[in-house]
């Protein structure tokens, strides 16, 4: 019996590596009380900004938002969809830190790192046969 494909370029995570880029995948909540990135939300991670929603004023922000939090530059982080919408995909360019609700997410998941680096776990346990 064949595998299902996954449903989009991350699989069924919020995240995921291509290269040294990351691919992230966004439910945007704009005109909220605060800036904060929240729980992931299927294959979404819920990230409210207190921008209005206009004319992708709320996505600027976010990324202004964003920046910092994984230690790169906007110019970094490119909006594959979404501008205009709060179903997004944003590409962070070699991310320099991670917020915290990825080492959480990682630690289900075999998603951390980019092939070829080394995060510092020693890897999955390997399987008893």
């Amino acid at each position: 019996m064949a595998t299902k494909p996954p449903r989009n370029r991350t699989g069924d995570s919020f995240f995921a590596w291509e290269g040294e880029v990351l691919v992230v995948n966004i439910l945007g909540k704009p005109s909220a009380a605060k800036d904060a990135i929240g729980k992931p939300y299927g294959t979404q991670l819920k990230v409210s900004v207190t921008a209005a929603p206009v004319a992708g004023r709320a996505t600027d922000h976010m990324l202004r938002f964003l920046a910092p939090l994984f230690g790169v530059t906007v110019a970094d982080i490119e909006v594959v969809f979404g501008q205009e919408n709060v179903n997004k995909q944003l590409r962070i360019r070699a991310p320099k830190k991670l917020p915290p609700v990825f080492h959480t997410a990682a630690q289900q998941s075999e998603l951390f790192a980019p092939p070829g680096t080394d995060n510092g776990s020693p890897g999955p346990k390997p399987r008893k046969r």
